[in-house]
């Protein structure tokens, strides 16, 4: 396993995150300790989970994936050998379930972490993050900002007041964002540093050969300002191991499972991982290993979060963190970006 730190911090965490978003949906609690055994047992130090999880959410599965994962800790007691992150939900009219109001008012923001912590049976969190904006903003698949009627007020200088307060009761250790854009990092990091308030450390949004719009805008943010990128779905789904090649529809596959989620279903997107699935062949290697490979060699990328529902799946996310791409292999995929820009943002 490779290493490195959170931005700014003395926290040592793998270049690989256990993504969790599945258990209590498509893995089940004996799977899903399974998953985190194997990680663990092979260098991965590094969970992340959110609030909202499992995946699809829904009010039966609630906080699924935060009990697992403290059953785990209760089971191994490898609670202080693991660097945990979740999140705290923004609004959404579907998720009126979470609590009274999602918002990221201190009362809410405090509310959520408390239940986390029970959840996961432990007494802090070592990276807490917003997993989306409270305001409309450009997010979850929208490349283009557009202007709507938006009740939201300015509030970063109280939501980064209200996690100094948490961080100095040592709930949470560190802080990150979730599907922001560049201004709104932009703005937290103004607000820390004008107010002496504790700085964003994390960015976690999608990246992948498929979607590569955290390039434009937000990877000068982070290379400027020391912000690490969580690069979450690095395999688009699942599209990006190359089982939906030559039409196959695999039945248990989350695009297949859920077909809501069709931001990497689209004919572009196939037709760009056949591309990059040649390009894989004519370098002896497998798509996965093409795919995070080159999430792994952006210099703005902290660390790759990987999701599994088996452990041979599992097994071969992890091992890819031996694999590196010569300059050949990235001219040879830049082509392919130039014909297909971003088919799945």
């Amino acid at each position: 396993m490779k290493y490195t730190n959170l931005p700014n911090t003395e926290t040592k965490i793998s270049k690989i995150c256990l993504g969790t978003m599945t258990f209590g949906e498509q893995n089940t609690e004996a799977e899903g300790h399974s998953q985190m055994d194997y990680a663990f047992e092979n260098g991965v130090n590094f969970f992340d989970t959110a609030e909202m999880y499992s995946v699809p959410a829904r009010q039966e599965t609630y906080g699924s994936t935060e009990k697992i994962i403290g059953t785990w800790f209760k089971k191994t007691g490898n609670r202080e050998n693991i660097v945990l992150a979740t999140k705290v939900a923004g609004p959404n009219p579907n998720f009126t379930y979470m609590r009274e109001k999602n918002d990221f008012s201190p009362k809410s923001i405090t509310f959520a972490l408390e239940q986390s912590l029970q959840r996961l049976q432990t007494e802090y969190v070592d990276l807490y993050q917003l997993h989306w904006p409270e305001r409309k903003s450009n997010m979850f698949g929208s490349l283009g900002f557009k202007v709507q009627e938006d009740a939201w007020e300015d509030n970063f200088q109280s939501v980064l007041e209200c996690l100094q307060g948490l961080i100095r009761q040592g709930k949470i250790r560190n802080i990150g964002v979730s599907n922001e854009t560049p201004w709104g990092l932009m703005r937290f990091l103004e607000e820390s540093k004008k107010h002496n308030l504790p700085r964003m450390a994390t960015i976690q949004n999608p990246y992948s050969l498929v979607n590569r719009s955290f390039e434009v805008g937000l990877s000068e943010v982070c290379h400027r300002e020391n912000v690490g990128l969580l690069a979450y779905s690095p395999m688009a789904f699942g599209v990006l191991s190359g089982k939906f090649l030559n039409g196959a529809t695999p039945p248990n596959a989350r695009i297949s499972l859920f077909p809501q989620f069709a931001r990497y279903n689209g004919e572009n997107t196939r037709e760009a991982t056949k591309r990059y699935n040649e390009i894989a062949l004519d370098f002896g290697l497998t798509l996965t290993e093409l795919s995070l490979a080159f999430v792994a060699h952006q210099s703005f990328v902290t660390s790759t979060i990987i999701g599994a529902t088996t452990l041979k799946q599992l097994k071969e996310n992890i091992d890819t963190i031996g694999v590196s791409l010569n300059e050949n292999i990235l001219l040879e995929i830049e082509k392919i970006q130039s014909i297909f820009p971003n088919p799945a943002p």
